[in-house]
């Protein structure tokens, strides 16, 4: 018998997974560091807030059954890219800490904003999705047919993102060097 699975006899009883207590730990985990990704006032901690987050989005693929798009969030996102912002921060020496004092005076008008963005993509996903729900029983990723679409189809949009990523990472080395 699966322990992650504790389920009644009746079909359209509500099932309690391990997986959606999963989901609720890392989904606040992810809300609590999207937070302090826009409120802390260090770069270097925001940064690293993101790091939780993307991380967090990671795990989700993982609950979902997608470990391929896992891997390559943490390769791409968490590899690459956060270690792009990190020395583009580094290297430019811009200011760790904010010296001026932020001023807070339209945070109403930002939390209207959000409410009202909120309240249309929870509309859209439930107009969308409606009640349907996920498989349980969801089949593993074939990674093969999925690296030949990116890398045959895609290949060229790819090495694109590559060659900009590496024009930023120049670009930043240059302005550092400058003085």
């Amino acid at each position: 018998m699966n322990l992650l699975l504790l389920a009644t006899q009746n079909a359209d009883a509500p099932v309690l997974v391990a997986q959606n207590i999963a989901f609720g730990i890392i989904a606040t985990l992810m809300i609590v560091s999207a937070i302090r990704v826009v409120t802390a006032s260090n770069v270097v901690h925001a940064a690293a807030f993101l790091v939780v987050v993307l991380a967090g989005v990671a795990a989700l693929f993982i609950l979902l059954g997608a470990e391929f798009v896992a891997i390559t969030q943490v390769l791409v996102y968490i590899g690459a890219i956060v270690v792009l912002f990190l020395f583009g921060i580094m290297l430019t020496r811009a200011p760790m800490e904010g010296g001026e004092k932020v001023s807070r005076d339209n945070w109403l008008l930002g939390a209207g904003s959000g409410l009202v963005l909120l309240a249309l993509l929870g509309y859209t996903l439930w107009d969308g999705f409606g009640k349907d729900k996920i498989p349980s029983t969801l089949l593993p990723t074939d990674t093969g047919k999925l690296s030949d679409a990116i890398f045959g189809t895609y290949l060229i949009p790819f090495e694109v993102v590559s060659l900009l990523l590496l024009a930023a990472l120049v670009g930043a080395i240059v302005i550092a060097r400058r003085d």
